[in-house]
């Protein structure tokens, strides 16, 4: 943009130039300017009201800034108002009809941008003004604005944006300057497309779907007059390609992160490092779109309630990992097992999930009705006087008690064995069914939260974008 300016303001100096090399030229700048104040207002009575008539081209969307709530603008400010004073007869300067002058040297209408963000309310350039015969003047100078936006984040990063610059006279009351957009109709105070976009660079970031301008009139606690502006209006919509790969595709692959936790097996001890490892990946992630958006408590980001769902997900999936762990190692001596355990967790669920036990290599099940392996007394006192004498030897007498002890321990650690393999296939049970509630909670959550930017159905984008740039 700035070899175009300076393309542009060479080619003015060589027009210029050339003018001035022309005698009928310089007379009539000498006349024209000799006796000219460029402190009063143009008219020929103090009473008449001077129109000016304002439009802006633009030719860069530059920046949008979302933590400090700017747009930065490049555009051509362009001006006509018709100055008596400057008018003469092109036969009486040898057919000079179209005069070139510093803007320095004639009456400006002191446009300024109202909601300027950075403190420079002027123009960057002052550029020369265009003058004709019939006394019209023509000042086109270019600008970089610097213009404070109210920026809504409630859809971020699939948001529109409408940001508006104020243009009006500074000085001049609306019964003294009258400001009107060039393209605005009789009785109509707006205008459909009020920035030229002809030579508009597209924006990698933005794409434009709206530009329209109004006029109006005001009225300031400081003055009784009415003071006329022209507000153009510029509706914006972010390309979200950029967000989509960077920020979305990332936090939705954590998200189902989460339901492989409930995979992993609990011996592997891996499961609640997992967990913790995803919830700072999302930390991270928090951190980023705090950096980006700007400090408001108006409205939470479309992009913060799923890092914030998703957050919560990953706590609750540690708390319910630390659950079934605590089952996974449960053992008979510090848990009993209730019967209605045995019948959700081992009949029932297995079912509905479709999971089949994998096959345990013990003789027999744990059999609540099995004998205690004690020896009454009976038997004791019959074991005692057997014999021919009806006494026996001692150590007899020990091995003949414990044998059938000796003989049912390893059933009895069988049976303790299998218990702890229940308390472990009733964690399997539990992981499974967590790891589909989880795995459905996360793609309703992420679905639920994604599709609410109603710019996802908006279907007008191609029939705006070639109303507003018909050579594109």
């Amino acid at each position: 943009m700035n070899a175009r300016l300076q393309i542009y303001v060479a080619a003015m100096d060589v027009r210029v130039k050339q003018i001035e090399a022309n005698p009928d030229a310089k007379r009539l700048y000498d006349d024209l300017l000799s006796n000219y104040n460029r402190l009063i207002r143009p008219v020929s009575n103090n009473t008449d009201t001077l129109t000016v008539y304002l439009r802006l081209k633009m030719s860069q969307l530059l920046e949008m800034n979302l933590k400090n709530q700017v747009m930065t603008t490049n555009l051509w400010v362009e001006q006509k108002w018709i100055d008596y004073k400057l008018r003469w007869d092109p036969e009486e300067y040898g057919g000079v009809e179209m005069l070139y002058v510093p803007s320095e040297h004639i009456w400006l209408p002191d446009i300024v941008l109202y909601n300027n963000a950075d403190g420079n309310y002027e123009v960057t350039l002052m550029t020369k003004a265009t003058l004709k015969y019939t006394g019209e003047v023509i000042w086109r100078p270019p600008a970089i604005y610097k213009s404070s936006c109210e920026i809504n984040v409630l859809y971020f990063p699939f948001d529109e944006q409408s940001c508006t610059m104020k243009f009006g006279s500074w000085t001049y009351n609306g019964f003294q300057v009258d400001l009107k957009h060039m393209d605005q109709v009789a009785g109509s105070n707006l205008v459909a497309v009020g920035i030229d976009l002809t030579e508009f660079y597209l924006s990698v970031e933005w794409d434009i779907l709206a530009v329209p301008a109004t006029r109006n009139e005001e009225y300031y606690p400081c003055c009784t007059e009415p003071y006329s502006d022209i507000t153009f209006n510029l509706t914006m919509r972010r390309k979200t390609l950029f967000y989509t790969v960077n920020l979305i595709i990332p936090c939705v692959g954590i998200t189902f992160l989460t339901v492989l936790v409930f995979y992993l097996p609990s011996d592997s001890g891996e499961k609640v490092t997992l967990c913790s490892s995803i919830l700072v990946s999302l930390t991270v992630f928090f951190l980023l779109l705090a950096e980006i958006i700007p400090p408001t408590s108006l409205a939470v980001p479309l992009l913060g309630k799923y890092l914030l769902f998703t957050m919560i997900i990953v706590s609750l999936s540690i708390w319910v990992t630390v659950c079934v762990l605590n089952v996974h190692f449960r053992s008979p001596s510090t848990h009993e097992m209730p019967p209605w355990v045995k019948k959700i967790f081992l009949v029932w669920m297995p079912k509905v999930l479709m999971l089949r036990r994998p096959r345990y290599s013990a003789s027999g099940a744990y059999d609540d009705n099995q004998e205690s392996g004690y020896v009454n007394d009976g038997d004791f006192r019959s074991l005692l006087y057997a014999g021919d004498h009806g006494t026996i030897d001692p150590l007899d007498l020990a091995v003949k008690i414990l044998e059938p002890q000796l003989q049912k321990l390893p059933k009895l650690e069988s049976n303790l064995q299998y218990v702890v393999e229940d308390w472990k296939y009733i964690s399997m049970v539990l992981d499974r069914l967590f790891l589909w509630v989880f795995f459905l909670a996360c793609l309703g959550g992420t679905f639920g939260i994604i599709l609410q930017a109603p710019s996802l159905y908006d279907q007008q984008m191609q029939p705006r974008q070639q109303q507003l740039f018909p050579n594109i």
